[in-house]
């Protein structure tokens, strides 16, 4: 199921802090992740489920404050059960738990709300301190699946702009983006290998399209638009 690692991840306080719901439609997996959480005592497993219904009425039952997701449950996917436990429950963490390292799942889980996204393989060591991560307030993605994520947010934030300011050209939303990243003309030019005229003829004309008046208003439907970001 996983491999063990060396070392154990540890809490010092007395007592169970965070409540912990597991969700995998395979029991052995599940009983024995369950008993690598509750060897750490900031943790206590309150529940189990094996499907997407089983595990919004447990969420409800339990009250977790962490909910570890496969997402390839029968019946209902568990994208759809951490949203419906997220809806229910906006203040529990959802870290997911698959097989699956396909771009599609991982950005559909972020999009659902999940704070972290482990493959089945990892270390028990790996898994506890992700959940404490995760507990804390973090996110936890490992380096590659970080860095394809990064480039996935990247390319729909590229897509959305696209949809939303259909009568710019490439060149003017890439302008736009980098405007809204707070380059001036002259720092634009240069990323760009273009002389500061045409940076200036490329903000004219995606002044005119958008029908804003100044920089500032083109730099608030860029961003509400999804550019501009790091």
């Amino acid at each position: 199921m996983w491999r063990e690692d060396a070392g154990t991840v540890t809490d010092e306080t007395e007592g169970p802090q965070w409540r912990v719901l597991l969700v995998d439609d395979h029991p052995l997996f599940r009983e024995g992740l369950a008993a690598a959480v509750n060897l750490d005592q900031a943790f206590s497993v309150v529940g189990q489920a094996a499907c997407a219904d089983e595990a919004v009425a447990e969420a409800a039952r339990t009250e977790p404050d962490l909910v570890v997701m496969d997402l390839g449950l029968p019946g209902r996917s568990g994208l759809e059960a951490t949203r419906r436990i997220l809806c229910g429950r906006p203040e529990a963490r959802v870290m997911v738990m698959t097989m699956s390292e396909d771009d599609d799942s991982l950005l559909a889980a972020v999009r659902a709300g999940a704070r972290g996204y482990l493959l089945k393989g990892a270390g028990r060591d790996e898994i506890l301190r992700a959940l404490h991560t995760v507990a804390r307030g973090g996110a936890v993605f490992s380096p590659r699946m970080a860095e394809r994520l990064g480039a996935l947010l990247g390319a729909s934030a590229s897509a959305s702009a696209k949809e939303a300011f259909p009568t710019l050209t490439a060149r003017e939303r890439e302008v736009l983006d980098l405007l809204a990243r707070g380059l001036g003309y002259r720092q634009i030019a240069q990323r760009l290998v273009v002389t500061d005229k045409t940076v200036r003829n490329h903000v004219g004309s995606i002044f005119a399209k958008l029908q804003v008046r100044d920089r500032a208003q083109a730099i608030v439907r860029a961003r509400e638009a999804g550019l501009g970001g790091e």
